[in-house]
């Protein structure tokens, strides 16, 4: 995930996480990727501070005591948060990792069987959500992080319990985003029903397979109209054969001639099987193609300085710098620099995707892979490493002390590694 250095009115500590960079924003708040006292990372949300009133407030609260209550393998989890706060803030599960949205606009839309394993995560994850009462309401490309383990659904700040009058949203309003809502929806009707959900996952599988959403116009007010007429039919171009009929029945214009989410998992895992893959195989193909490279906080923050050896007061370097030129007249006391010496990275190659069963076992060598492991995927366009600036002074932890940081960390590994290169044991 594209990770933006913080500005100079950005915080640098919230409720103990430590504040790195930016990794998102909206029209309430700022998110930021966040490091806890042990080293957790994690998606820290704030409030802006030019619109914390007591509404805001409460909805904010609101979407805090919804998180409390949702669990999920494929949800990203609530960490910590403090509403009442002077800057009201919360800290989720941190995924490294592309959205959807940003995967397709780099990489382009996915195959049909990747997307049919897409769809069948997605709907046993949203599945899940609304056994526990809930709806999700604002799914979309996204919201949808494409992880290392796989893809997880985030922000759920709309999500209503399901049945519920109760809304902090004005009398007439409608919140969501439009390309993605169902009809019901647009329209302001309530109460809404998990239907709702089936729509957006419906347009969101579009995206992902042809690059684009139900309805598209310049316009918010024709937008609305395309979405709310049952006369325009959803844009299904683009889309494979084999999917047509899900998307078609996901996307229809009334809620009760929508799939339940357990149907649409049983057609995607058709789809996934009549191509001659296990549900298994499939996802961890999505995964593989998916995935960005594994990295850790350290890999975000800038490089450590060259460690210094100071010389003895005879000028002579110590036993550790013996074989390093000397830059300072004798008798002067002063430091001699060491720039460790690490090994160059040796380029990945990128995993070639969606081969047959068939094509593997014909291939000398080829395995299964439900029986091995897939590669590990290598760094592809739009997937540059970020540039944070120096951070600002460490937080301090509980009791006062200073805590090791990730910079400490990697500094200390480096003056590991460039003397146990030189130790004579």
């Amino acid at each position: 995930m594209p990770i933006a250095p913080l500005s100079p009115h950005d915080p640098t500590e919230l409720g103990g996480y430590e504040l790195l960079g930016r990794i998102g924003h909206g029209g309430m708040g700022q998110v930021y990727l966040g490091e806890s006292p042990g080293g957790e990372p994690a998606a820290v949300k704030v409030i802006k501070p030019s619109v914390v009133d007591s509404e805001t407030r409460q909805r904010f609260a609101q979407e805090v005591e919804i998180l409390k209550t949702i669990w999920g393998a494929r949800i990203a989890a609530l960490l910590d948060a403090d509403p009442e706060a002077d800057r009201p803030w919360l800290a989720t599960e941190y995924i490294e990792g592309l959205d959807l949205s940003r995967h397709v606009a780099s990489h382009g839309p996915l195959p049909s069987l990747l997307t049919a394993s897409l769809g069948a995560t997605l709907a046993e994850a949203l599945a899940t959500v609304h056994k526990q009462g809930l709806l999700h309401r604002d799914l979309k490309p996204a919201n949808v992080l494409l992880g290392p383990n796989g893809p997880k659904i985030i922000d759920f700040g709309l999500a209503v319990f399901a049945e519920s009058s109760v809304s902090l949203t004005a009398p007439n309003t409608v919140v969501g985003t439009p390309s993605c809502m169902p009809p019901e929806q647009a329209n302001g009707e309530k109460p809404l029903t998990p239907a709702v959900d089936v729509y957006a996952l419906g347009a969101v599988l579009l995206f992902a397979v042809s690059g684009h959403l139900p309805y598209q116009a310049a316009n918010i007010h024709v937008l609305f109209h395309q979405v709310t007429d049952p006369a325009i039919a959803p844009d299904l171009s683009g889309v494979p054969d084999e999917l047509v009929p899900l998307l078609t029945a996901m996307l229809a214009h009334q809620a009760q001639d929508r799939p339940a989410l357990d149907d649409v998992v049983q057609q995607c895992r058709a789809v996934i099987e009549a191509q001659g893959f296990k549900v298994a195989q499939a996802r961890r193909r999505l995964t593989t193609h998916t995935a960005a490279p594994a990295q850790i906080l350290d890999d975000l923050l800038p490089p450590a300085e060259a460690p210094t050896v100071p010389l003895s007061p005879t000028g002579q370097p110590g036993a550790e710098a013996a074989a390093a030129p000397s830059t300072t007249e004798p008798g002067t006391a002063s430091t001699q620099v060491l720039p460790p010496t690490l090994p160059e990275p040796k380029p990945e190659r990128t995993p070639t995707l969606v081969d047959s069963p068939k094509a593997q076992s014909e291939t000398p060598g080829a395995t299964d892979p439900a029986q091995s492991p897939p590669p590990e995927p290598a760094a592809g366009p739009g997937r540059a490493p970020s540039n944070l600036p120096t951070p600002g002074p460490r937080a301090k932890g509980r009791g006062g002390r200073p805590r090791h940081s990730a910079q400490a960390r990697i500094t200390a590994q480096r003056l590991r590694e460039a003397y146990a290169a030189r130790a004579t044991f």
